[in-house]
């Protein structure tokens, strides 16, 4: 049998439901389409941002807080991998576009709470935050990172950067038929800049991708497993559907204290 529509989930749901509700917060998952070592699926960002989001969007629906998911954007930034074969980019002023458009919308429809839930690395919408909102100045946009609301080292050994332990046993919980052996894997060795100040992380750079890292992988993801992933999936979507509630009541004209 297959399962119901999740009326959280807008690709999922009608119109006969949609007119009848009164969403107060659109969650936006945000991935990438990349390489990610030899044995996870260039989705995989996807996968994990569109998942977190709609487990989260589940519990906070089960606590009365009427969020919507909106349909995954599965482009990122990919900038510095422009060498490796079929990482698709999308530069940060097509992803300010791509906003304004989506926001424009919610608007129009009352919604004034929109929570962007990232999956890639090289996604920073800071900077496009701040310039929607002088372009709609009534609509409060927000962005977390899902693999940053619980601490991965309470979970993993070595949760790594790129497609190591972290992302890989989560990806193994999730969809272990997309999952290649371990064997397979590469070691997700990588290289440092030389210079102190990018070294140590108040200089910031792009990396060129393939010059850091033979495999594609920042990360070691050979101790992964999906017990440990399915741990961590559990406390981030707990974490997140508790943030997505307190956004659903929250005051946008008492926002401080």
């Amino acid at each position: 049998m297959k399962p119901d529509p999740r009326p959280y989930v807008l690709a999922e749901t009608n119109w006969k439901n949609v007119k009848t509700e009164d969403y107060t917060v659109a969650i936006l998952p945000w991935g990438a389409t990349e390489a990610h070592n030899y044995h996870l699926p260039y989705g995989t960002d996807n996968i994990l941002a569109e998942n977190a989001a709609i487990e989260a969007a589940k519990k906070a629906w089960s606590k009365e807080a009427k969020v919507i998911v909106l349909p995954i954007i599965p482009f990122g930034v990919n900038t510095g991998q422009m060498d490796v074969d079929l990482c698709i980019n999308m530069n940060p002023s097509t992803q300010l576009a791509v906003l304004k458009d989506l926001v424009q919308v919610l608007e129009a429809n009352n919604i004034y709470k929109l929570a962007i839930v990232n999956g890639h690395g090289g996604n920073h919408f800071k900077q496009i935050i701040r310039e929607l909102s002088i372009i709609y100045p009534t609509v409060f946009v927000c962005s977390l990172n899902w693999w940053q609301v619980k601490d991965g080292g309470q979970f993993f050994t070595e949760p790594g950067d790129h497609a190591g332990e972290l992302e890989t046993a989560v990806v193994m919980h999730l969809t272990p038929n997309l999952v290649l052996p371990l064997d397979a894997a590469g070691k997700g060795d990588a290289k440092t800049f030389k210079i102190k100040g990018l070294k140590e992380g108040w200089v910031s750079a792009q990396r060129k991708w393939t010059d850091v890292t033979k495999d594609t992988g920042v990360g070691n993801p050979k101790l992964a497993n999906p017990v440990d992933g399915a741990n961590f999936f559990t406390a981030v979507t707990d974490g997140m559907a508790d943030f997505f509630v307190a956004l659903h009541h929250a005051d946008l004209d008492d926002m401080y204290e």
